[in-house]
């Protein structure tokens, strides 16, 4: 298996990671020198555990959540992925109550991997959240 073929099975597996919320396979995909940063923690985090302190964050809030990758792009360094969002918002959230409502959005976002094909870091391409936390008309 190449570079590139061993980047896609790992965000594939990625996408089981955070789908099943497996902290073994966080630490096979994650170096644990990761460092991460979330709109939903103050704390920066660091690898599989940290990452996955995120994941579990929205299943508090949305305890349905589920990630489906719509699109990919892979080099030896990095992956680019175009996730499909889905859930029901049934707990609080960032000081919102729980509405009961489904929902499904597009997110995208991009992971760099080191020599042994573990995420090192994961940039969130932010759209419209970027646009209003510019505007402080959300918390950054």
């Amino acid at each position: 298996m190449n570079i590139i073929e061993r980047n896609r099975k790992n965000i594939d597996r990625f996408r089981i990671c955070i789908n099943t919320n497996d902290k073994k396979l966080a630490e096979e995909l994650i170096d644990e020198r990761a460092e991460f940063a979330s709109l939903i923690s103050d704390e920066k985090l660091y690898g599989g555990t940290g990452y996955l302190s995120v994941v579990e964050i929205m299943r508090r809030s949305f305890s349905d959540i589920h990630w489906e990758i719509a699109d990919i792009v892979v080099d030896e360094n990095k992956a680019a992925v175009s996730w499909i969002c889905s859930g029901t918002h049934d707990g609080m959230f960032m000081n919102f109550p729980a509405t009961g409502k489904k929902f499904s959005f597009s997110c995208m976002n991009f992971y760099y991997f080191n020599a042994e094909g573990k995420i090192i870091k994961d940039v969130a391409a932010q759209g419209m959240m970027g646009l209003l936390q510019s505007l402080s008309l959300l918390p950054k």
